[in-house]
């Protein structure tokens, strides 16, 4: 059996095309996302069988703001006024999950072991040790800027265990 495949920079940006209605581009490699970035991350855990912990996905503030107002249709200005004042409302909370349930998809393959959003830690809260160890490891990773058409840029971190 395989372990939890990686998703491309390619397949990312596809997902969230497909998701946001919008062009989505890749703009090139960052520096990971880890726990220290500024304005904060977004990170969802994914779990296997037994709660194990398979994958990472951060997103920095400014992509979970812009992905998220873009999905509801909500106006750049809504997006900007989050990354502001660090702070993303209940909707755009709600739309972040969303858009980090459906890359559960991109880390699923038929020969390796079923993977499922378990958590999602807010850019705010405080990662657990091991959630922030893990984020600030090096390995099996990609780190890539995106950009929105009618919303910005943002970064996200993609990080299989």
């Amino acid at each position: 059996m395989r372990e939890t495949p990686l998703p491309s920079t390619k397949a990312l940006v596809e997902m969230l095309h497909g998701m946001l209605g919008r062009d989505v581009a890749a703009t090139g490699s960052i520096d990971p996302l880890t726990p220290a970035t500024p304005g904060g991350v977004v990170v969802g855990v994914y779990t296997s069988t037994g709660l194990r912990t398979a994958a990472l996905v951060a997103l920095d503030m400014p992509l979970a703001a812009r992905a998220a107002a873009a999905l509801a249709l909500m106006p750049p200005r809504t997006a900007e006024a989050a990354i502001e004042n660090q702070y993303l409302s209940e909707p755009l909370t709600e739309n972040v999950a969303e858009i980090l349930n459906v890359t559960a998809s991109l880390l699923n393959a038929d020969d390796a072991p079923h993977v499922r959003l378990f958590r999602v830690h807010g850019p705010q809260e405080l990662l657990p040790a091991d959630v922030a160890g893990w984020l600030r490891g090096y390995g099996s990773r990609v780190d890539t800027g995106v950009t929105i058409r009618g919303y910005g840029d943002g970064g996200i971190s993609v990080v299989v265990l």
